[in-house]
């Protein structure tokens, strides 16, 4: 028998299976509404904070400066 896991989204049981295409979620929608959390910042990976513009970044290139 196949292990099964809850979509992360709507909690229906995905069998953790090859042919579950969107595994682990239930379906392409699930999966895009997930991708919208990350982008939108709704979900987050805790840890400090980057702060690309400090005294070495030159704004121009992105890049800071050597």
């Amino acid at each position: 028998m196949a292990a099964s896991v809850q979509c992360p989204v709507c909690r229906t049981p995905v069998a953790w299976i090859e042919a579950s295409r969107w595994r682990p979620f239930c379906s392409e929608r699930c999966r895009t509404i997930d991708l919208g959390d990350w982008a939108s910042e709704r979900h987050v990976i805790a840890g400090s904070p980057l702060n690309p513009i400090g005294p070495d970044f030159d704004g121009e290139s992105g890049q800071g400066k050597p």
